[in-house]
């Protein structure tokens, strides 16, 4: 089944309008509308980074100090000094006065006399008086003394100490999701614990007589709720804790109940079916009664016109029509960019 998105270029000349004379709200619209409800979370709390995966960082990641903190060598090699070679031609038969490793000190190994090398191995320090590293690959070694093939030139690999960041540079922006590269570059500063925004609390359920659980018997009349699975899907990620409350049939005292509680208990509460214009439709007569306000109804999408978008209390009300594949639509499009935006996510919408 295809679904179409009626743009405001597009929407004037469409069948649907033309045929019922509806005033829709574009996409666009409807977005900003939903956006205008919404007032992102001022609170932030810190987990350890091991369980920061998937969480949205809540503020700026600065490095504390030069990213690589230290003069180290690029590769295994040989440290020396290039002003013991000025005005010679290679090759050079020098003397090994030490060894140095990653995770070293240097303070010793910066003593060695004039004239003399030091072996060296990726990721150790290059003390601060040696200024050039030979790779092994450019050397014949012996036993107490290495011969340089080439003529070693100031800073020849080495990675500068500050050479990725300075100090107090920004690494990760707020907003975004913590994954696997964000990850280790908080592990790359020095970062044990992360401040993130609260997982977003989204109360879920379906209306509907009709429907019934997979697995369930089917009487004459009644479906399966797919609807249920589809969100539950959808809203499967680290920064959401899911509230599901299943299925309410076409009963108005039930669906202004469980309307009100799940309000209670979520930052944004979604509904299934229930928003057009039939008999068994109350969710947003029910959403006024219970003191909700609506901010946009019909949306200019397709499927998914009957998409309401309003407020309970504190919490985004996001109404989705009953059928399958407008749920999906209407979700990805317009309901999945309003919570990334509740949560803190600083770029809300998905690509066109």
């Amino acid at each position: 089944m295809k679904a179409a998105i009626q743009s405001p270029e597009n929407m004037h000349g469409s069948a649907c309008c033309e045929t019922t004379g509806e005033n829709l709200i574009p996409v666009d619209i409807a977005l900003a509308k939903g956006g205008a409800m919404i007032v992102p979370s001022a609170t932030i709390e810190y987990v350890p980074l091991m369980a920061a995966a998937g969480r949205i960082l809540a503020a700026p990641a600065l490095t504390p100090r030069p990213m690589p903190p230290f003069d180290n060598s690029a590769m295994d090699g040989y440290a020396v000094r290039t002003a013991d070679f000025a005005g010679r031609a290679a090759p050079h038969e020098v003397p090994l006065t030490g060894r140095i490793a990653a995770g070293d000190g240097w303070a010793e190994a910066d003593r060695a006399p004039a004239g003399t090398a030091l072996r060296i191995l990726t990721g150790a320090p290059v003390p601060p008086s040696f200024d050039a590293v030979v790779m092994q690959e450019r050397t014949e070694p012996g036993d107490d003394r290495v011969v340089l093939l080439e003529t070693p030139k100031p800073g020849q690999n080495i990675r500068r100490a500050g050479e990725d960041a300075p100090a107090g540079a920004l690494v990760i922006g707020a907003g975004g999701v913590i994954g696997a590269r964000q990850m280790a570059a908080l592990a790359a500063i020095g970062l044990a614990k992360v401040p993130v925004f609260p997982r977003l609390r989204v109360a879920m359920f379906s209306t509907g007589s009709e429907l019934r659980q997979p697995g369930e018997a089917l009487a004459p009349g009644q479906i399966y709720n797919s609807n249920r699975f589809t969100l539950a899907g959808m809203l499967d990620r680290p920064w959401i804790e899911l509230i599901d409350l299943g299925a309410v049939p076409d009963d108005p005292d039930r669906l202004a109940d469980r309307l009100v509680h799940a309000a209670s208990e979520a930052d944004a509460v979604i509904t299934t079916g229930g928003v057009s214009v039939g008999d068994e439709d109350h969710m947003p007569r029910l959403l006024r009664e219970a003191g909700g306000e609506i901010h946009a109804m019909k949306i200019a999408i397709k499927p998914g016109k009957p998409l309401t978008l309003g407020r309970l209390d504190e919490a985004l009300y996001i109404g989705l029509p009953g059928n399958p594949v407008a749920v999906f639509v209407t979700m990805a499009v317009v309901g999945g960019p309003l919570l990334c935006r509740r949560a803190g996510l600083d770029r809300p919408h998905p690509p066109e």
